[in-house]
């Protein structure tokens, strides 16, 4: 039996070298079937990882409360524009929420084009500056790559100290220590204390070209009208999450004014709702990339059945000279049963391979994190196998009930 399967398996082989051109051209389209499935897989979850990852760095049992609300009608989701969250209101917030163990923090964006400048050097107009209190940092889970956070006494007495994100460290302090060094942004001098670690970049968005002030200082700096301001609350426990979320609504209700029969004009969201919105929007992605994928390897599928029913038509006059040699149906059928998968499984490999590669670098061009996509490489696998079963079927029936007498006519 294991002598008659190694012959099946030599005859396959030298069929496949016979006809290389023809099998090249027959892995290669099993290949993109399978590069397109492992590529489109692999590249929804690299955007899911990195948006979660995003939306996770708000920290873990957090809560925020902002301007915008968003409502799911029969349209889909719509964006709801409240009115702005003041510095009044954020003040009366922190003077008024009470909640035991749970830690607020303040924060508004100064600007997303300040010039940064350290000695004769300067930075390109593009840098975020945020003014922030000294829970911002815990709130939104950073982490400081080196020195110190931002104290209680660094707010409350407007010192002119900053964090910067870590890009500045490939820029103006290439070669410094950025720590105790004066940076003057819009002509305000201040002092280094700490450096963030690096957290990329989403969708053009970079995190890590950013300078965080003290809030009261950063007002004094930038003075628009109608600043929106951002409040996050942290609660040290998972289970008081819900209570804590009552309590911040009730006071933030009386802080605007509403009426018991009015409707709040704010927005609230947790951190982990973020996630399951995502969750939720990257789970229809991979069901259409799922589905591509499958058209394309049927596309395959079909192909490969196509080049072996031609295969078979060609090499007519060897079956029957193999089964007037005593070759019988189950030989034969065995004989382009094992050339096929070979081939077909010589394609899902080159499939994977294109598609862990291409991943790779669409990941690096849009700065997503990537992860070796396991289950669509396991899918992969097991479909360029199913694809080779459901290829081999006729074309091997064909060729095992070929009548050996025609078949030596065949010219």
């Amino acid at each position: 039996m294991y002598s008659l399967l190694r012959e099946n398996i030599r005859i396959a082989i030298d069929s496949i070298r016979s006809q290389l051109l023809r099998a090249i051209l027959t892995i290669l389209i099993i290949g993109i079937g399978v590069w397109a499935l492992v590529m489109i897989l692999s590249a929804v979850k690299s955007l899911e990882n990195t948006i979660a990852g995003d939306f996770a760095s708000m920290g873990a049992n957090t809560f925020s409360l902002q301007r915008y609300d968003f409502e799911v009608n029969f349209s889909g989701e719509r964006k709801k524009v409240n009115p702005i969250i003041s510095y009044r209101d954020i003040k009366a917030f922190e003077d008024n929420y009470q909640f035991p163990m749970s830690q607020t923090s303040v924060s508004f964006v100064g600007t997303t084009t300040a010039e940064v400048k350290y000695e004769n050097k300067k930075t390109d107009p593009n840098i975020r500056v945020l003014g922030v209190n000294e829970n911002y940092i815990t709130n939104t889970g950073s982490k400081l790559q080196m020195g110190r956070d931002f104290t209680l006494f660094d707010i409350q007495n407007n010192n002119r100290v900053c964090l910067i994100g870590s890009d500045f460290l490939k820029g103006l302090f290439k070669d410094d220590n950025p720590l105790d060094k004066t940076i003057s942004i819009r002509g305000a001098k201040f002092t280094v204390i700490g450096v963030l670690e690096e957290k990329g970049a989403t969708f053009g968005n970079n995190q890590d070209l950013r300078v965080m002030i003290p809030i009261q200082t950063a007002r004094t700096i930038f003075t628009e009208p109608n600043i929106n301001y951002n409040i996050s609350v942290m609660v040290d426990r998972a289970e008081l999450m819900d209570v804590a979320q009552q309590e911040a609504v009730r006071v933030f209700r009386n802080i605007r004014g509403l009426t018991p029969l009015e409707e709040n004009n704010f927005g609230m969201i947790r951190s982990d709702d973020l996630i399951n919105r995502i969750a939720s929007i990257t789970g229809y992605l991979e069901t259409a990339a799922w589905f591509i994928g499958i058209i394309t390897i049927l596309g395959s599928s079909i192909a490969l059945m196509n080049i072996m029913l031609v295969s078979v038509t060609e090499r007519t006059r060897e079956i029957g000279i193999r089964k007037s040699l005593g070759a019988t149906q189950k030989t034969i059928a065995n004989q382009f049963f094992i050339e096929t998968i070979i081939i077909g499984q010589l394609g899902g490999l080159l499939g994977i391979f294109l598609g862990v590669v291409s991943g790779l670098i669409f990941a690096a061009i849009v700065k997503f994190a990537y992860n070796i996509p396991w289950v669509p490489m396991i899918a992969a696998t097991i479909i360029s196998f199913l694809v080779a079963l459901v290829a081999r079927f006729y074309p091997a029936t064909k060729a095992a009930r070929l009548d050996p007498i025609e078949a030596l006519r065949y010219e």
